[in-house]
């Protein structure tokens, strides 16, 4: 599969969060679900989502709850059950 369309998702995806969630300190428990909705109903992968918007984690007040909930969301929506974990693992740039 080619990725030459990554750059298109990727602005599709930045259009959902700021309709859903509008800025990261603004990200909450509800509207990241919105979010997810969006996406998946846009075809773009939910997962692919919530791992870009962890890497923005520090800028979202309540990330430990917002990841929680976006976690069961995408366990309940996407046909894998996702092994990822989205909390503890922590690539610092």
């Amino acid at each position: 599969m080619s990725h030459e369309n990554d750059q298109s998702i990727q602005t599709k995806m930045e259009k959902l969060f700021i309709n859903t969630c509008r800025t990261w300190q603004n990200c909450t428990e509800s509207n990241i679900q919105t979010f997810l909705e969006q996406c998946q109903e846009n075809n773009i992968d939910p997962q692919y989502c919530m791992s870009w918007v962890e890497k923005h984690k520090t800028q979202i007040p309540d990330w430990q709850a917002v990841s929680k909930v976006s976690l069961d969301w995408v366990n309940q929506h996407t046909s894998t059950g996702s092994p990822i974990s989205f909390t503890e693992h922590d690539d610092d740039l």
